[in-house]
Formats: C-alpha cells, structure tokens, sequence
C-alpha cells in the first residue's frame, strides 16, 4: 500500500504490570484496516499451590533486539498491521501477568498466527531465565527448557 504508515512494533521488557486493554488501544490506534486482534496474556501458574512466585530475569538489550527481531519477521511473514511484545522480569507471584502478545491483521488466520509465531519464538529464542520460588519457602533451580516449546516451534519452519 504505497503510503501507509509502517506496521508498529511495540516492544517492552519491564518489571511493571502492563494494561493489556491499554495496550491493545495503543497498538491499534488510527488501523482502521484491522479486522482481526488477537491478545495472548501469559499467566504465572501456581502448579498446583507448590509454587509461590517465578523470578525472571533477561540479558538486558539483547532480549529486546531478538524480541524485536521475532516481531519483525511475524510483520512481514503474516502481513501483520502491528504487533506488541511486553515482558515482565522480576518476582512474578501466582494469577500475574508473565507476558503479552497482541497481534493485528486484516484477517483472523494472520493475527493468529502473528501471536503464536512470536509466543512459540519468545519461548524458546529469546534470552530469558526462570527460577521456581516454592510454597514450603525452598528455592528451585532455574527452569530447563521444555521439549514441548521446541516441538511447537518446529511448525514455523
């Protein structure tokens, strides 16, 4: 479309909550060609009352660059007109907010995709570190990668 504005990329990493309302009027602002929003919120689960906060912590500016990166190349590969990426770090307790992806598109199929593409991608790419903190006051080791995160990635190829 010559002279449309470029698709934005909201990125964000950050030890604040974040308004996923708020950020969805943000990225879609002024889009009038969206006919499709999809918001994933990620939540800290309580795995069953054994848990009782994640720490997360990321290398700072490279987690951002390969967020932005992720997000990037969902734009072009979905035709995506935005995206947003925002990820907490810090103590996340039980029922709070982990991370938000919010893509828009023309159509369904593509928002969807944008979103799971960049979760798939986030999950497994981008430099982040958790550490289980448990109920009974113990700490756990920081969390291995899951074979399930890789397999869903595999799709993408």
């Amino acid at each position: 479309m010559a002279g449309a504005a470029p698709a934005p990329v909201i990125v964000r990493v950050q030890r604040d909550d974040f308004d996923a309302a708020a950020e969805t009027a943000r990225l879609v602002a002024g889009r009038a060609a969206a006919g499709a929003i999809v918001t994933f919120t990620g939540l800290c689960r309580d795995e069953g009352g054994r848990l009782s906060a994640l720490e997360l912590e990321h290398y700072p500016g490279m987690a951002e660059a390969e967020i932005e990166r992720i997000c990037r190349t969902a734009v072009t590969r979905f035709s995506l007109l935005g995206i947003a990426a925002i990820h907490r770090v810090g103590r996340i307790a039980p029922g709070e907010n982990i991370v938000l992806v919010i893509a828009a598109a023309p159509h369904r199929h593509a928002a969807f995709d944008g979103a799971s593409f960049v979760m798939d991608y986030l999950k497994t790419a981008a430099p982040f570190w958790k550490k289980e903190h448990f109920a009974d006051g113990s700490e756990g080791g920081w969390v291995a990668a899951k074979d399930s995160d890789d397999t869903a990635l595999e799709k993408w190829s």
